[in-house]
């Protein structure tokens, strides 16, 4: 139907030169990019041929390495008692940091915390012991109790604090506000809200996290070991510092077997929490 008024057509105007200019954009990236790569493979000292002309050294750590030694009295009995700590290791580092890291999450997560210094606070603290490597925990834990699980425990506490935090505050933050939103309405305090409301919404990322980095600190305890902070890492360093690589190869595959139970049992967990 006609309403006698002519509307002329509604033209959507571009910019002309858009489009090189994104592909200017893309190319400036991809200059950046190659540069940067050029500068870090001269600061590396990035040189392949090496490994190629290393060939006979290569092989030659590999014939002493094959077969490995599976005598039980002097090799496979110590490796699985060793990675038997190199579990235990990643499993006390990774519970003992629960309550920090906890705490320091609710403090550090925006919808959470009490107060905007508190906040900061939080996130300093939990940036410090991200920032800080476990290996570089370990060395000075060592320095301070010796050698042993003991200093391997402590530094995986330090830095999975810093990083469960950070993944839990960050869990929190992204969580819906409505039920907390409604409790303060209803007069709960801070920490009324935070356990009612807050708490029970991400309990399940929560624990596929804290499955996560047990994960991972269980492979970092091996690391660890190499420092002399116990576990299997320590026996693999000492068999490559007498140039027993056999020994070295079978502790190699009692951690690759260790490594593999522990992500089987993790994904049957996350798999039955998301059920």
């Amino acid at each position: 139907m006609s309403t006698g008024i002519d509307v002329p057509p509604v033209k959507c105007t571009r910019p002309a030169l858009r489009g090189p200019r994104r592909w200017f954009g893309w190319a400036v990236l991809a200059v950046v990019i190659v540069v940067l790569h050029v500068l870090a493979i001269e600061g590396t000292d990035f040189q392949p041929q090496l490994l190629v002309e290393g060939w006979k050294g290569m092989a030659d750590f590999l014939s002493q390495a094959f077969p490995p030694d599976l005598n039980w009295e002097k090799t496979v009995k110590p490796g699985l008692d060793a990675t038997l700590v190199t579990l235990w290791i990643g499993l006390l580092g990774t519970t003992f940091s629960i309550p920090t890291a906890l705490l320091l999450a609710v403090f550090g997560a925006r919808n959470t915390s009490p107060a905007g210094w508190t906040y900061q606070l939080a996130r300093v603290i939990l940036s410090f012991f991200r920032a800080v490597p476990d290996i570089v925990f370990a060395l000075i834990f060592v320095t301070a109790v010796g050698l042993g699980p003991f200093p391997g425990v402590l530094a995986l506490i330090c830095h999975n604090t810093g990083v469960m935090g950070k993944l839990w505050a960050e869990a929190m933050e992204e969580i819906d506000a409505g039920p907390q939103e409604a409790l303060r309405s209803a007069g709960a305090n801070r920490l009324q809200q935070v356990a009612n409301a807050t708490l029970p919404m991400v309990v399940p990322q929560f624990v596929g996290l804290l499955l996560y980095r047990f994960d991972v600190n269980v492979r970092s305890s091996l690391v660890l070991g190499l420092v002399g902070a116990g576990g299997i890492g320590l026996l693999i360093n000492q068999s490559i510092k007498t140039f027993r690589f056999d020994s070295m190869l079978t502790h190699i595959i009692i951690v690759l077997l260790l490594i593999v139970i522990v992500d089987q049992i993790s994904a049957f967990v996350r798999k039955r929490l998301a059920v």
